[in-house]
């Protein structure tokens, strides 16, 4: 591809922060509080419009809910959009709760499943009243012991709860169901991989897809074969980038592996996943380092990996795949890697109207030191450790 066709590829690239990236958080063991941290999901929209004003193409905040609890979701909606944002995808919380200590939609208590499922559906309609396209689902279910519950079992309570919340959504909202392959539970996870996810999503029809947590696989697991499969059946609904080097998820996309996040998008790219409607969500904590320039960090990071994926020779590459050229095929993929594409980024970024390094933009913006100064008193949001 051109770099001029691929400038207007990545002009309407959307990637989507969440909300919970924007307030303190930590490990097991500490928080570490920033000053300037938002207190309510009002002030988490006004850092997530930041973000989206230094890189033109962050225009949605996902929620987390309780965590981003209001008395009225429409008027957050019109907020949103006041500031130059939408609300992205609804992200229940079934994993804090007490009752939830042996899972939540498969608890075997049907007590604790009714809960749960509720909150489910209350979050259907907290995505209608903020005009949400997703909801997206993440279980922390499982067992830490062989006999602990039935893992049958579980997977038919588990089938039961998200039947119950598609049918609840309107034709126009899809449901996202993610996998982890452990943790918090260590002998088994009730979504631990996409085959799981894929299985339940095709019982419950064509609105149930995949969404592909890049920090939620066994170490060596080929996403990009993953990513693949699932784009061919029309099944891949989204991202939640971040990266990792040993068994969570919480650093920036990109810092750990960029060429594992480059092979993920080269297959987005060959797969024309790029004209549909994927979502490209962030799932972050930033425990260490601020939060909006980290988010914003990310979002280029994507960026660059995108960028470097549209400039592959798609005629060189099929052309060396046809003639079973091994060399000369993994050269026209490794080329496109090698790519500086800092500068085509930048000025595509100048010609939206934007500074060409949103990080030194967000320097010099004075923002961080306005919300230090302004937001002083009150609760930062976030959660304790």
């Amino acid at each position: 591809m051109q770099t001029t066709e691929a400038k207007n590829v990545l002009r309407s690239q959307h990637i989507e922060t969440p909300s919970w990236a924007y307030g303190n958080s930590g490990t097991r063991f500490k928080v570490f509080p920033e000053a300037g941290v938002p207190r309510d999901p009002y002030e988490k929209i006004d850092d997530a419009a930041m973000v989206h004003r230094m890189t033109g193409v962050a225009p949605s905040v996902a929620l987390h809910i309780p965590w981003d609890r209001v008395d009225d979701y429409a008027a957050l909606r019109r907020y949103a959009e006041d500031q130059g944002v939408r609300i992205g995808a609804i992200n229940p919380n079934v994993f804090q709760d007490n009752e939830y200590r042996l899972g939540s939609v498969c608890n075997p208590d049907p007590a604790t499943r009714r809960k749960a499922t509720d909150h489910l559906l209350e979050c259907v309609e907290v995505a209608v009243q903020t005009d949400s396209p997703q909801l997206s689902l993440w279980f922390a279910d499982g067992t830490n012991y062989a006999g602990q519950d039935s893992i049958g079992a579980r997977q038919d309570r588990l089938a039961t709860a998200l039947a119950e919340t598609y049918a609840a959504m309107p034709d126009d909202m899809t449901m996202l169901v993610e996998y982890k392959l452990f943790e918090p539970s260590f002998y088994s996870m009730d979504l631990p991989d996409w085959g799981t996810s894929f299985a339940h999503c095709l019982r419950l029809g064509d609105r149930a897809k995949v969404l592909v947590d890049t920090g939620h696989h066994a170490p060596g697991t080929n996403i990009e074969m993953i990513v693949a499969v699932l784009l061919r059946a029309g099944r891949l609904g989204g991202f939640h980038f971040n990266s990792r080097y040993y068994a969570d998820d919480d650093l920036m996309v990109g810092s750990a592996d960029p060429f594992g996040l480059f092979r993920i998008m080269h297959e987005i790219v060959q797969g024309n996943g790029l004209d549909g409607d994927i979502a490209f969500m962030l799932d972050q904590c930033h425990n260490i380092e601020g939060k909006i320039p980290a988010l914003i960090r990310s979002v280029m990071n994507v960026q660059e990996a995108t960028a470097k994926a549209l400039l592959v020779d798609a005629e060189l590459l099929a052309d060396a795949q046809a003639r079973g050229d091994v060399l000369a095929a993994h050269a026209a993929v490794m080329d496109a890697f090698a790519t500086d594409v800092r500068p085509l980024l930048s000025e595509l970024r100048e010609d939206m109207g934007l500074h060409g390094d949103p990080i030194t933009a967000y320097r010099d913006s004075g923002y961080q030191k306005k919300v230090v100064a302004e937001r002083v008193g009150g609760t930062a949001m976030g959660w304790g450790a």
